[in-house]
């Protein structure tokens, strides 16, 4: 059935009388809402159904009193699209096919509510969007900082500083991590938020006052900007700030500055006094002892090349002498008097006293040297020998002091005129014979061998090393008769002549030792006399054992039986055959004693003896 052409006529209008309607809707509860960032583009799909019939789509936005303001239009039956000429929006829409609407470079502006219109020829459907628009601030800033903060006084710190927020933020201030909650006179914080006319963004301010303590010495300081944003509340935090705290000094402390633990003479010291306020004090009294006033200084005061007799009490005090440190120094010293010393020259045999006077702050350890080997005993001369002519040093050590010690030098020369002793020997092969000057003295004597009569010089000389003062000189020769030679030793003290004779080579000489040192010659006079007391006491044993021996023998051949007494005293009246036999009886007694004891050269002696007499008997 065919609609009226009346009916026809009427649609435009009624569609119009429809728009017209919505238009005066008023809004929805549980509205959809697009959250956007600030600079961002805003995306808004239409969330309704596209009917059959669409004839158009329209968004518009609601200005704060109601009023709609249409700002883009898409047909769907020709596909134009038309954008409404409202300034705020030129260049920056977007309408698709699907009639989402999209606003680029979101502004503060864009929070407003937006309606998507579907119209038919008998209906219009509205849904509207609201627009959120988010902008997250700037890190906060902490601007006008103190120069420095004092204790006991309230003072501005300084101001967090969080720029270009939106929605606007809230500031809070930490110390160490903590965060500062306002205290009457102690902590005291102010909050200011500006808005950019332009933009709409929004600025926040906070200022601390605050009055720090000691112990807020290195302390760090932040703020931070609490916002809200599309996925909820954030915090951004500033740098931290450290503020120089100012206090006064409430303690002095003296110290001091050495290369060493222990100070010693020679040593430059200084003297470091410093107060823990904040700032340090820059001028110090200095008490030095000896000085009745103190000494106005820097902090440090250097003392160069100090002696011993800078040990004292040192001390240091602020200028206005309300606070003072003290502290003990010890000048380590050490001093040797070696007496003698340097070059020192003595004659043999004489006495030379040697002392090391040690003087030091500390027990001293000493060592003795000579010629480069440690001693064990430090030297002492009751009579001086060649051997102990050498260098001697006396060194002292200070152990708990690092770098003192001394040392000093004794040149010990012993001198002595020449000394000689000969000797001679025939050797071995019986064709020559060995003739020895032993010689002594120092400085070294010259040694030159002549033959007496003639006067002529012998060269051919062997000479052992000279060690202490001592040396030989040696020649070997063969004299086909009995000759004198003469050793002449010379030195810058004396000269010493010494001859010996010295028998043709077919008579055997004399062996003697070449060498024979002090302590040999020692031995053999200890020998010697040893040698002799035997003989005495083995002589007087004889003596009696002759004397028993013989009244024995006597007994038994006397017919009248004198008794033993009366032979003894009847003795020098006796026949001379009878004092024969005595004194047979007592030579060949101790002969065999004396053999026993292998002294043969005294039993030869008294063979001798026994013959002499038995000629003299005859």
């Amino acid at each position: 059935m065919m609609e009226p052409r009346a009916s026809r006529s009427l649609r435009p209008l009624l569609s119009l009388l429809l728009l017209l309607g919505a238009l005066c809707l008023p809004p929805a509860l549980g509205l959809y809402t697009v959250n956007a960032i600030y600079g961002d583009t805003i995306t808004m799909p239409c969330r309704l159904e596209v009917p059959d019939g669409l004839m158009f789509g329209k968004w518009k936005y609601e200005m704060p009193n109601g009023s709609p303001v249409f700002i883009a239009f898409r047909s769907s039956t020709k596909k134009n699209v038309q954008y409404d000429d409202v300034p705020d929006y030129k260049n920056r829409l977007s309408l698709s096919e699907n009639y989402t609407l999209s606003i680029r470079n979101a502004r503060i502006s864009d929070e407003k509510r937006f309606v998507c219109m579907l119209v038919t020829e008998d209906d219009v459907s509205e849904e509207p969007t609201i627009v959120k628009v988010f902008k997250q601030p700037s890190q906060p800033e902490i601007l006008h900082q103190a120069d420095f903060l004092e204790t006991e006084k309230l003072k501005m710190l300084g101001e967090c500083v969080a720029r270009d927020s939106y929605p606007e933020g809230n500031i809070t201030w930490y110390k160490n991590g903590r965060v500062l909650q306002p205290v009457e006179e102690v902590v005291v914080i102010n909050l200011q938020k500006t808005v950019d006319k332009s933009t709409g963004l929004f600025t926040m301010t906070s200022s601390l006052q605050y009055m720090p303590t000691k112990e807020d010495a290195n302390a760090k300081f932040t703020c931070s900007v609490t916002y809200l944003g599309p996925s909820g509340q954030k915090t951004i935090q500033s740098d931290p700030v450290v503020f120089d705290v100012h206090y006064p000094t409430e303690k002095v402390t003296i110290r001091v500055l050495s290369q060493s633990s222990t100070i010693k003479e020679g040593d430059n010291v200084t003297l470091e006094c410093s107060g823990n306020g904040n700032p340090p004090p820059q001028e110090f009294l200095f008490y030095i002892p000896g000085e009745t006033e103190g000494i106005r200084s820097s902090d440090t005061y250097v003392m160069a090349d100090v002696r011993r007799n800078a040990t004292g009490e040192y001390k240091c005090s602020l200028i206005d002498k309300s606070m003072m440190d003290a502290t003990t120094i010890t000048v380590h010293y050490l001093d040797l008097q070696l007496t003698p010393s340097g070059e020192v020259t003595k004659q043999i045999g004489e006495a030379l006293p040697v002392s090391c006077t040690i003087s030091s702050s500390r027990n001293a350890t000493v060592l003795w040297i000579k010629d480069n080997t440690r001693m064990q005993t430090s030297p002492s001369f009751s009579s001086l020998q060649y051997q102990d002519a050498g260098n001697y040093i006396c060194e002292t050590t200070l152990q708990e002091v690092e770098g003192l010690k001394k040392r000093k030098t004794l040149k010990l020369i012993v001198e002595g005129k020449p000394q000689i002793k000969m000797t001679k020997k025939t050797n071995t092969n019986k064709m020559s014979k060995t003739i020895v000057c032993h010689v002594e003295g120092f400085p070294k004597p010259a040694v030159q061998w002549t033959v007496t009569g003639s006067g002529s010089i012998i060269n051919k000389t062997e000479e052992t090393k000279y060690v202490n003062g001592k040396f030989s000189s040696k020649i070997v020769i063969a004299p086909e008769e009995n000759v004198t030679l003469t050793c002449i030793a010379e030195n810058q003290l004396e000269r010493t002549v010494t001859s010996l004779n010295v028998s043709a080579i077919s008579i055997p000489e004399y062996d003697e030792p070449e060498d024979r040192n002090d302590d040999n010659s020692e031995k053999v006079n200890d020998q010697a006399k040893l040698i002799v007391g035997i003989v005495v006491g083995l002589l007087l044993v004889a003596l009696v054992a002759g004397v028993v021996y013989w009244l024995y023998a006597k007994k038994s051949n006397d017919a009248k039986g004198k008794s033993e007494k009366a032979a003894a005293q009847n003795f020098p009246s006796l026949p001379r055959q009878e004092k024969h036999y005595f004194f047979h009886y007592w030579c060949c007694g101790l002969y065999n004693l004396l053999l026993s004891c292998h002294l043969h050269q005294v039993g030869i002696t008294l063979v001798a003896l026994e013959y002499i007499h038995n000629k003299s008997l005859l």
